[in-house]
């Protein structure tokens, strides 16, 4: 049920449940109990299960709704003139930052899906169409770019992406810099090197400079 079709009291509770959710399934994960979810949204069960139709539909939108946040936390703004390696080195100068400051709890769209198991559960579709998100950012980026293959160069530098942010759940310590220097090391093989685009978009290649690790 969206917001667009509740009256004012049902769409704020329904918000205090998806930002509950949202917070505790990212924390604890999506094992939580919804009594516990309705405790820290203030809400009663009753209330909950109005507004969705068991805890997987709460799982999925709460994913949803945490989705943008998370996002805008990791892409570059749109035309923001720098070149293509530039921009898809943001997202792991990033994705290291984030890390410690969110004591590595790592990408919420993995973990859902990973405890979700089954592919069909609405929060992994919800988590995958999310994730072929970043992989096209990585594509387009790596097209303009003049990667030799952007469709593979897109799914390695995705996989590099979730297993540094893997790793540094595991090891509870900073990346100090391997995902970007290994986003790097893919973008040199596949021909991305420092540019800048031109007027048509096209990249203006000039040597390729090392990755450096984001500023702590």
């Amino acid at each position: 049920m969206g917001n667009q079709t509740l009256p004012a009291g049902a769409a704020s509770t329904r918000a205090r449940l998806l930002d509950a959710a949202a917070k505790l399934f990212h924390e604890q994960g999506i094992h939580v109990g919804v009594d516990a979810v309705c405790r820290e949204a203030g809400v009663s069960k009753r209330s909950m299960y109005q507004l969705f139709a068991g805890k997987d539909d709460l799982v999925a939108a709460s994913l949803e709704r945490s989705a943008p946040g998370f996002s805008a936390a990791l892409l570059p703004a749109p035309d923001d003139g720098r070149s293509p390696r530039e921009r898809i080195l943001h997202v792991f100068e990033r994705l290291e930052h984030l890390e410690p400051m969110q004591d590595f709890l790592g990408c919420p769209f993995v973990a859902t899906a990973v405890q979700a198991k089954s592919p069909d559960h609405p929060a992994s579709v919800i988590a995958r169409r999310h994730k072929d998100g970043l992989t096209d950012f990585f594509r387009h980026e790596a097209h303009r770019g003049g990667a030799r293959d952007p469709e593979l160069l897109a799914r390695q530098l995705t996989m590099v992406f979730d297993g540094a942010s893997a790793r540094s759940v595991v090891q509870a310590h900073e990346l100090d810099g391997l995902a970007v220097t290994t986003a790097g090391a893919l973008m040199d093989i596949a021909g991305i090197g420092s540019s800048t685009p031109d007027g048509d978009g096209a990249p203006v290649s000039r040597a390729a400079q090392p990755a450096t690790s984001p500023p702590r």
